[in-house]
């Protein structure tokens, strides 16, 4: 599949979120999306990143926003990690790889010398139309919301 590009309709998903609810992208149609995708609960990059959102949350709401996280892990994970960091948005479990494949984040990485599959952190933009406006391939993690606002000016 070729990679996602800025103008490409985001590619739908249903899955569960951490309270085993579906929910689909369609969902939050006439809403913008920052749909951002981690490789793992509980890590310090990943933390940080989401405490990142939960502190500006309310203010990307504001702005017409909702931040929906995506990992491979578990809704058992994604509920632990939540209640620990008071998480105030929806974390997808994407323990098929479905919508990391779909979105092309699920990835051959290299850490120290070993090669695995993982998630590549990226966050991707979605219009109220569900039209991908901007994706950041290289997310600051203590800086994620900010990012965000910047790209949109």
């Amino acid at each position: 599949m070729a990679a996602l590009k800025v103008g490409d309709k985001a590619p739908g998903f249903t899955a569960k979120n951490q309270h085993g609810d579906t929910l689909s992208l369609s969902d939050f149609k006439g809403k913008r999306v920052i749909l951002y995708f981690y490789p793992k609960d509980n890590t310090p990059g990943c933390t940080t990143e989401a405490c990142n959102f939960r502190d500006n949350y309310e203010s990307l709401q504001a702005e017409g926003f909702e931040v929906i996280g995506v990992s491979t892990d578990s809704e058992q994970s994604h509920q632990k990690f939540i209640r620990k960091y008071n998480l105030p948005f929806n974390l997808v479990a994407d323990e098929e790889q479905k919508i990391v494949s779909d979105y092309g984040v699920w990835v051959e990485k290299n850490m120290f010398g070993i090669k695995y599959m993982g998630t590549a952190r990226t966050t991707f933009l979605i219009d109220e139309q569900g039209t991908i406006t901007h994706i950041i391939k290289k997310v600051k993690n203590a800086d994620a919301s900010q990012q965000v606002r910047e790209l949109l000016g």
